[in-house]
Formats: C-alpha cells, structure tokens, sequence
C-alpha cells in the first residue's frame, strides 16, 4: 500500500515555472481562478462567491497535505514566484490501488501557451517515481477539449465514459475518464 509523505515539500521546477507549496497567502489569487466561470466551466463545483470560500478551499489543500491525503502545487511563473496562477495536484488517492487522480486549473490569460503540459510532466514523473503510483486517473467532461488534449498528449489513454454520472446545477452531466500507467512514457 502507498504511504506517501510530502514533508518536505517537494518544490518542482522546469524552464519557465516553479511548482510550490500552497498558503493562505495564495487565498486571493484562488479566489481570482475559483471565482472566473471561464474557468470553471468545465469544474463541476460552486463558483467561490467571498474570499472565505477561496480560504476554506485552500484550507483543504493544506489539510489534505498535511495528512498525506493529497498534494497541490501552486503553477508560479519562475520571474514571479509569489504569484499563483494555477494549480495542480493529486487527490482522490486510493493507496491501496496505487492510485491517485490529477487535476489542474490555469489562468485564462496563460491558456494555449503550453504552461498546462509543462506542470504536468513533473508532476507525473514525481507521482510515478517517488510516490510510486502505478496508475494515474483524470476526469474531464467530454466538451472540455483543451483538458483532452493534454491529457493525450502526456500519455493518457481514454478508459471510458460515463453517462450523465454526476448531478449539478440542475443538470446530469458526463465524465469521461483517461488514466496512464507507471512505466509508459512520461
């Protein structure tokens, strides 16, 4: 069974970012992405309407890391280390599966500029060879093509869909799932 532990924190680093731990400081600037309905479009979860939501939500990151049940980094532009734009991480682990699911979300201002597939490669290289995940899953709605794409371009493989599986906003809404195994390329 995995027994993760993300003390210390594991900082990532590629050519333009730097992958960090998340704060109570960063509850401003996840206000700024929780907030946007572009970019939670295809999130099934309230907007956040105060920055107390924002806190409440980054409190569970923390607490999630802190009980290595989960692991968010804060995506930061290496020239500006302090300033989030984006988040990326593990949850849902299921330990004894090897298992953990991805998910990311991205300033609207960086979409298109390849910061998405630049976090995630050492995001999966750190899951696969130091958490020593066998198995990695994402979920996406089947209209998000952008998430996709990047899914596929890092390796994933679609493994399924499932019909009008979650209930929000009034609605039943779809899920596709892709997953990527350890050992099949990063």
């Amino acid at each position: 069974m995995l027994s993760p532990s993300f003390s210390p924190f594991p900082e990532l680093v590629t050519d333009r970012l730097l992958l960090r731990k998340m704060t109570m400081d960063d509850a401003g600037s996840v206000f700024e992405l929780r907030s946007n309905p572009q970019v939670m479009k295809y999130i099934s979860r309230p907007l956040a309407k105060t920055i107390e939501d924002a806190q409440a939500w980054v409190q569970l990151i923390i607490d999630a890391l802190e009980k290595n049940e989960g692991i968010t980094w804060c995506i930061c532009l290496k020239e500006q280390p302090d300033a989030h734009v984006g988040t990326i991480g593990f949850w849902r682990m299921q330990k004894e599966n090897y298992r953990a699911e991805i998910g990311y979300m991205l300033h609207p201002s960086l979409h298109g500029r390849g910061i998405a597939y630049e976090a995630i490669q050492p995001v999966l290289e750190y899951g696969f060879e130091v958490m020593q995940l066998h198995s990695v899953e994402a979920n996406a709605d089947p209209e998000n093509i952008a998430s996709i794409r990047l899914l596929e371009k890092a390796g994933f493989v679609r493994e399924g869909l499932f019909k009008e599986n979650y209930f929000f906003n009034g609605a039943f809404l779809d899920t596709v799932v892709y997953s990527k195994l350890r050992g099949l390329g990063l």
